[in-house]
């Protein structure tokens, strides 16, 4: 190409198809002393590409050049167009007073078609400014005249950013046509760097329709399209946090912000996406429970917005701010007045962030005791309860019960609850990663805990173990969506397990293993994000908990303690013999402390010579049952007992409580999951699989003496104990025993593993399972460890198989030595032989084990689950 050449005027499109590309085509124009009119169009094209891409300050150096080679040129359309660049330039460096003059400046000057360019680009600037009303207007001008001028791709360009703009007016169905009919015209370009934005702007809009898989798999197939082209993906960040923050990944959306902002600022990018991303880290902040970090970041963006001239943004990042100090512990009258004046700034225009705004003011105003104060605010928020995507409603919700608790109406405040988690069910089960459901009930935690502080207020037993079980343990009402038979996501698990499997065998040898712990995280990272893609197929157990039914399962024998926290305090619901009764125990944070004490106990008794830890351990047992089971522990009958408890609580070691050691005890995650198992039907013809992994102390040696208990047992080992061979033979099957090592990750639960010949077996392959065994013991380290999630949800091996037709499981929540973990299996499985139910054979088991302490922090040490 030379410098006279009319292929000059082709790099402005080549920008937004091929960015690199244009910037070296453009560079080289420039180095073949130019005429004025092809110089102004290569400065342009370094500037938009410097602009979008890198450092705003050469941006607008080769754009005023641009523009001054216009002029010498003297067209004028060409200094219109330049113009119009230079304006969007200048609005994203926060110089918006000057970015519009130039903007009005190319207005006037363009004629015809481009003029439509100017106005289209106008109109983008207004929409990073929020000034929504003033977008619409300048694209209503632009559309026909580009349509009428055969311009495919701008009236593309200019269909997307007007349903971008209805997008943050809450208008989806009208920003989902646009989208269409824009999709429909880029379909027929070369506009790479467009068709990627158009994906990207897709996947907003499913996020902003309530289909949060959807809106994962768009962002991430943009984000693959943006890496061919070797382009940095600043506003793809900004609308993956949102999207992550709404799936109860705020960690993660966190760390995302924070990543993009700091490469932002090693390429001196732009000012306006800047505070976008402080703002998108401020959000994500405050949902992690993290207030200062939120305010922190609020306080930036604030000032940065307020800079820019950019006044819907900065009411945007004022509320985050002001929820952010209200959630630190401050509370005053003025911060009512500038919660309700954000309000009232939102709701003039038109965002659809104005209902929390409203709820916001609302409650400061209640936790002053201002009801009177309160309610005006409230009542407006309670508008969009009825509206709107499921958050927006689930805020109205919020709003109606919160006014219900004001005027003393127990009733009002169940049915809002009710209602308002109804929402969030149906929200739930379109997602169809367990992880994802399990994450997303932290949005009805506030519900969930109205609904049981009015419940414990109205002072029926029974309708408090009703509400308790409204929102506990939900991720297990249904089994998760399986994965897809995607090639790409086996590829990546088979991958996976073979690079784990290196890295493992790495470590033993005292090699390095940096290179394959980087692909280890790239393939977790892949495998994460293909199963977060799925969307929810099962409709949960839409039979809401019956506290009869229940009732009369237990009968007269069995006792079940359901363990509920009502404003850090537990009470214990003792159900059985046709009632329910309520005692108060002790404050949660004293039990979680003590329970971490008693861990760290068991795992010293796990090594021969602490038996002098031994009393430590048993007077922190009675110190746990004071505080976990109270006055009620001298009402437990004589029968079997079923515990469940909170998730926070999920590492207590039942079995040492006193007035549980000589009893049968097993744990629920719900009292509905142990009606589920109780009632789960084994499989026909009872098969028998016993699996022995590799590298243990004793070499597995229970599974040598059990393969000649069970002469028909599948036993697979050595070579055979593969992650393929073990999930195919563990199908269905009607008894399993699998003597692994046993990783849990508290990074990544779902990564969390038992060691197989092959590679690590992960929680992601039991999900494929069709049906989980329906007794399965693991008798190795860490196999009853979870992580608490969302309101009140656990992820886990063990949760995993739950909800997949295991009504049994027998783990371990602490390490345990490995030659006492045989006498306690052999024994746990001769009482199986004998017919009896785990829990059962468990407590024999224990009985039956030598008393030293070794033995007995073994014993202490495994769970029954369930109730097979």
């Amino acid at each position: 190409m030379t410098a006279g050449s009319d292929a000059v005027q082709d790099l402005l499109p080549l920008v937004f198809a091929a960015p690199n590309e244009a910037l070296t085509q453009a560079e080289a124009v420039l180095r073949r002393r130019p005429t004025p009119l092809h110089a102004s169009v290569a400065h342009q094209v370094i500037g938009i590409w410097q602009r979008d891409f890198g450092d705003t300050r050469l941006a607008l150096r080769h754009l005023r050049r641009a523009r001054d080679w216009a002029a010498r040129a003297g067209s004028a359309d060409r200094e219109a167009d330049v113009l119009a660049t230079l304006g969007v330039a200048l609005v994203h460096s926060g110089r918006t007073r000057q970015g519009l003059d130039a903007l009005g400046r190319g207005v006037r000057r363009g004629t015809g078609h481009t003029r439509a360019r100017v106005l289209f680009r106008r109109a983008y600037a207004w929409w990073v400014l929020g000034h929504h009303k003033e977008a619409l207007e300048d694209v209503r001008r632009a559309v026909p005249v580009l349509r009428h001028a055969g311009d495919v791709i701008w009236t593309a360009r200019a269909l997307t950013l007007r349903a971008t703009v209805h997008l943050a007016l809450g208008a989806v169905e009208r920003a989902e046509a646009d989208f269409a009919s824009a999709e429909d015209l880029w379909a027929v370009t070369d506009q790479e760097h467009d068709k990627a934005d158009a994906v990207e702007s897709r996947g907003l809009a499913a996020f902003r329709s309530g289909d949060v898989p959807a809106a994962l798999r768009l962002l991430d197939e943009a984000e693959e399209r943006y890496a061919k082209l070797g382009t940095p993906t600043f506003m793809l960040s900004i609308r993956r946090c949102e999207v992550l923050m709404a799936a109860g990944l705020a960690a993660e959306a966190l760390a995302e912000a924070d990543t993009a902002i700091a490469e932002l600022d090693s390429i001196g990018g732009q000012s306006t996406r800047k505070a976008e991303l402080l703002l998108a880290a401020a959000r994500a902040a405050r949902q992690a429970d993290d207030p200062a970090t939120a305010t922190a970041r609020a306080e930036l963006a604030v000032r940065l917005f307020a800079g820019q001239r950019r006044t819907w943004w900065e009411a945007q990042a004022r509320l985050v701010l002001i929820g952010a100090r209200h959630a630190a512990g401050k509370g005053s009258g003025k911060l009512v007045a500038d919660a309700a004046a954000v309000a009232g700034t939102l709701a003039g225009l038109g965002a659809p962030a104005a209902p929390e705004a409203f709820l916001l003011a609302g409650r400061i105003a209640l936790d002053l005791g201002r009801p009177a104060d309160a309610e005006p605010y409230l009542a407006v928020a309670a508008r969009s309860r009825h509206n709107g995507p499921p958050l927006a409603r689930m805020t109205g919700w919020a709003a109606q019960a919160l006014r219900a608790r004001a005027a003393g109406s127990t009733r009002g405040v169940l049915e809002a609850c009710r209602r308002g988690l109804d929402v969030l069910d149906d929200h739930r089960m379109t997602l169809g990663a367990s992880e994802l459901r399990a994450r997303a009930t932290a949005q009805g935690a506030e519900l969930a805990a109205l609904a049981q502080q009015a419940a414990l207020r109205s002072g029926g037993p029974r309708r408090l173990l009703v509400w308790s079980e409204r929102w506990r343990a939900t991720a297990l009402s249904a089994p998760p969506t399986r994965p897809p038979a995607d090639p790409e996501l086996l590829s990546h698990m088979t991958a996976y397990r073979e690079i784990a499997a290196r890295a493992e065998e790495a470590r033993m040898e005292g090699r390095p293993v940096p290179a394959l712990e980087r692909e280890q995280r790239r393939l977790e990272r892949a495998i994460r994000s293909r199963t977060l893609h799925m969307r929810g197929e099962a409709h949960g157990d839409d039979a809401r908990f019956d506290a009869g039914r229940l009732l009369e399962r237990l009968g007269d024998g069995v006792r079940l303690v359901e363990l509920v926290v009502v404003d850090g305090r537990v009470q214990v619901l003792l159900c059985g013999q046709g009632r329910v009764r309520r005692f108060e125990a002790g404050l949660l944070a004293a039990a979680e402390a003590e329970a971490e004490h008693v861990q760290a106990g068991l795992r010293r008794l796990a090594h021969p010579g602490a038996q002098a830890r031994l009393p430590v351990v048993e007077a922190a047992g009675r110190r746990l049952e004071e505080l976990l089971l109270g006055p009620a522990a001298a009402h437990l009958g004589e029968g079997p007992v079923v515990i469940v408890p909170p998730g926070r609580l999920h590492r207590v070691p039942w079995a040492l409580l006193p007035s549980l050691r000589e009893r049968v005890v097993s744990v629920s995650p719900s009292a509905s999951s142990w009606l589920r198992a109780r009632e789960t039907r084994p499989p026909r013809g009872g098969r028998k699989v016993l699996v022995r992994g590799p590298g243990l102390a004793t070499g597995g040696a229970e599974v040598t003496r059990l393969a000649a208990r069970y002469s028909g047992a599948t036993v697979l080992e050595h070579g055979e104990a593969s992650v393929p061979r073990v999930l195919a033979e563990l199908d269905g099957a009607g008894l399993a025993h699998i003597a692994a090592h046993g990783t849990f990750r508290t990074d990544g639960p779902m990564f969390s593993s038992l060691r197989m010949a092959d590679g690590p077996l992960i929680v992601h392959d039991f999900e494929r399972l069709g049906r989980s065994p329906y007794r399965i013991i693991l008798s190795c380290c860490d196999t009853a460890r979870f992580a608490t999630v969302g309101a009140d949800e656990l992820l886990g091996l063990v949760t995993a198989l739950l909800p997949l037709g295991t009504a049994g499981v027998v783990a371990c929540s602490a390490p345990v030595n490995d030659a006492a973990v045989v006498p306690l299996m052999l024994a746990l499985h001769e009482g199986l032989a004998a017919g009896l139910p785990l829990p059962e054979a468990l407590r024999d088991a224990r009985a039956a084990l030598p008393p030293d302490p070794l033995h007995r922090a073994t014993g202490w040490a495994f769970t029954a689950f369930g109730a097979a």
